[in-house]
């Protein structure tokens, strides 16, 4: 459904080529849902955001059922069938949160169905429908709101970059039940970006990147222990980054 052909993607740093993906390649089967891990720095936003289309990349190929869509837009890629959801959400004064739902959505939605979108990422509903998407919104409740319009329309496939960071666990394990229920109609294809234990152990498939490239790809099963040295390097600056604070305070 979807296949990625030796994907590259270069930025100039001091006036130098710098490489952020090397010919990544691998594919997303209809109503799979694959979760890409690594650490921090090893170019999953990136590739996340050159698949929507959101960078350019440098050379390889993407198709999704079987047409090349390296050369569309944005627009173009969304009308495809690919959704996806930032992991900075852009916010938009002047707009509610009601418009922008029926605007990512494609249609003007009733107002029940825009209560169960929201209801569904663990926002009281009917308190946000009027609210723009502004600064007055937590980077929490934009999370949220983003992940909603990512779900306001069916997609062939649909990108979740971190969807974990900046929601409260209520809010989280709302969010892992509609994953649930989208995987388990395998209607839609999934790719997540996460380190989060509880989303990776739903996957059908893992996709550990490293230095932008893959390093290896399998079954839940087949990455546990390249997935557990991952796992402890993460912990490991966490605790880094913690004593650090502690020390400047």
């Amino acid at each position: 459904m979807l296949k990625v052909e030796n994907l590259t993607f270069d930025v100039m740093e001091d006036g130098m080529k710098k490489n952020i993906l090397g010919n990544v390649s691998f594919h997303v089967e209809k109503g799979e849902m694959l979760i890409i891990t690594g650490p921090n720095g090893s170019g999953k936003s990136t590739l996340a955001k050159v698949l929507m289309g959101i960078e350019k990349a440098a050379g390889g190929r993407i198709f999704l059922d079987d047409k090349d869509i390296t050369e569309l837009s944005i627009d173009e890629r969304a009308k495809a069938g690919l959704g996806f959801a930032f992991q900075q959400p852009p916010r938009f004064k002047g707009m509610t949160v009601e418009k922008l739902l029926c605007l990512a959505a494609g249609r003007r939605l009733p107002e029940k169905e825009c209560c169960d979108l929201l209801s569904g990422v663990g926002l009281c509903a009917r308190e946000y429908l009027g609210r723009e998407v502004d600064g007055t919104l937590s980077g929490g409740e934009m999370k949220r709101i983003e992940i909603a319009t990512a779900l306001a329309k069916p997609h062939k496939l649909c990108i979740f970059d971190e969807p974990e960071a900046g929601i409260d666990l209520w809010s989280f394990s709302m969010l892992v039940k509609r994953f649930e229920e989208i995987h388990r109609s395998k209607e839609e294809s999934i790719i997540i970006i996460s380190h989060q234990e509880r989303l990776i152990q739903m996957a059908d498939r893992i996709m550990l990147l490293r230095d932008g490239n893959v390093e290896k790809i399998g079954t839940k099963e087949e990455m546990m222990s390249s997935l557990m040295g991952v796992q402890a390097t993460k912990n490991c600056l966490d605790r880094h980054k913690t004593l650090g604070k502690q020390e400047d305070e």
